[in-house]
């Protein structure tokens, strides 16, 4: 069996109150759950980087591809020195629960990451329920939050529960 490798790396400095006070307000402002999905961003924040830097002495056309690509997740990027500009906001503003909030779907952004989790959101039909899930500009429009997403069947014989609550 193969192991994976991790997704994140953690700071080298694990008590460093600047740190820490700026992880908290981005915890705070986008319903994290903890900081190692900061962390993980920022490793995603890091590819990007890397990439285009390994790109700024290749083709346009590779370089192209990587814009296309930031562009199709709502990366405002169309230069190199664009994309290496990105800040961890940028990615956070992409996330599902985040998105949700930003349309008025949820109220608090802890209510947005509880309607993902429970699997009370759908995209194009599908039900998602990853809250780190980075929506793209395509996507954004065929959000859907409900109560009615997720049906549930009855088992034979047995009543159903709203004509039970109904009648009393």
């Amino acid at each position: 069996m193969i192991r994976k490798p991790k997704m994140y790396v953690r700071p080298k400095k694990l008590y460093q109150s600047s740190r820490i006070a700026e992880e908290n307000i981005l915890k705070e402002k986008y319903g994290l759950k903890n900081k190692k999905e900061i962390w993980k961003t920022n490793a995603k924040l890091g590819y990007f980087r890397r990439r285009a830097k390994s790109l700024a002495r290749s083709s346009l056309e590779e370089q192209e591809v990587l814009f296309r690509k930031l562009q199709n997740l709502g990366l405002k990027t169309s230069t190199i020195s664009e994309v290496l500009a990105l800040k961890i906001e940028d990615i956070l503003e992409r996330r599902l629960p985040t998105v949700l909030l930003r349309k008025g779907l949820a109220n608090t952004s802890r209510q947005a990451r509880q309607l993902v989790t429970h699997k009370k959101v759908t995209i194009d039909g599908k039900i998602v329920n990853i809250p780190s899930y980075i929506v793209s500009i395509s996507e954004e429009n065929k959000i859907k939050v409900g109560v009615d997403v997720m049906k549930k069947e009855i088992a034979p014989g047995k009543p159903e529960v709203e004509e039970e609550e109904a009648a009393k």
